[in-house]
């Protein structure tokens, strides 16, 4: 993103019981409209581990032994996340990627093949994000969906981290289009920097 455009500064630093392990795909880090990457800067304690790339190899196992975590993906055997017992605090894996890449880590990232899968269940909702085409209709942005497990996993307090995640996001989301000319800038969540203008900006995305 542009520099007069960047959100680092309003990006919150969650504190949370639940903790992230982001697996993104290589190719996927690249992008300035990656949001996985936004949800771990946001919630204090994630673990970021780059797949397919050979110049940042991962370790043999990504979790410990006695780590409680589960996989959030649409496999066939995954159960909604509010169904989930109660008890020691769990790692969310999430793969980050298009749905190919995030298919594959699955099973050729050690330790994961044998995780319980996941998904969002009744806490699903129509996605806010508008940045790329979206294949599937139930399809969310990575941090939308962090964020919605979030709701459900953190118990009294998800329903702050889930809005926080979100208000970021939208920021992060309205700023791009208005970069790209297709959002008006009394319509950018949070506004714009004092004076900026889009023919002052000579590094687009």
């Amino acid at each position: 993103m542009y520099a007069a455009l960047c959100i680092c500064a309003l990006v919150p630093r969650l504190e949370t019981r639940t903790r992230l392990l982001l697996l993104v795909h290589y190719r996927e880090a690249r992008k300035p409209t990656n949001t996985g990457l936004l949800a771990a800067r946001a919630l204090v304690g994630s673990r970021v581990g780059v797949i397919g790339d050979r110049a940042q190899p991962l370790p043999a196992a990504v979790l410990a032994p006695d780590e409680r975590a589960v996989l959030l993906y649409p496999a066939a055997d995954a159960v909604p996340i509010a169904t989930l017992p109660p008890g020691a605090p769990i790692t969310l894996v999430v793969p980050d990627g298009n749905w190919r890449q995030a298919g594959k880590m699955g099973h050729r990232v050690p330790g994961l093949a044998a995780l319980p899968r996941v998904t969002l269940g009744d806490a699903a909702a129509a996605s806010e994000y508008h940045l790329r085409a979206e294949p599937q209709a139930e399809g969310l942005a990575t941090l939308e969906a962090i964020a919605r497990a979030y709701r459900t996993l953190e118990g009294p307090t998800g329903p702050a981290v889930e809005a926080a995640l979100l208000g970021i996001f939208r920021v992060m989301v309205s700023r791009t289009l208005w970069l790209r000319g297709t959002l008006p800038a009394d319509q950018v969540v949070g506004g714009l920097p004092t004076g900026l203008t889009r023919d002052s900006i000579v590094n687009y995305l």
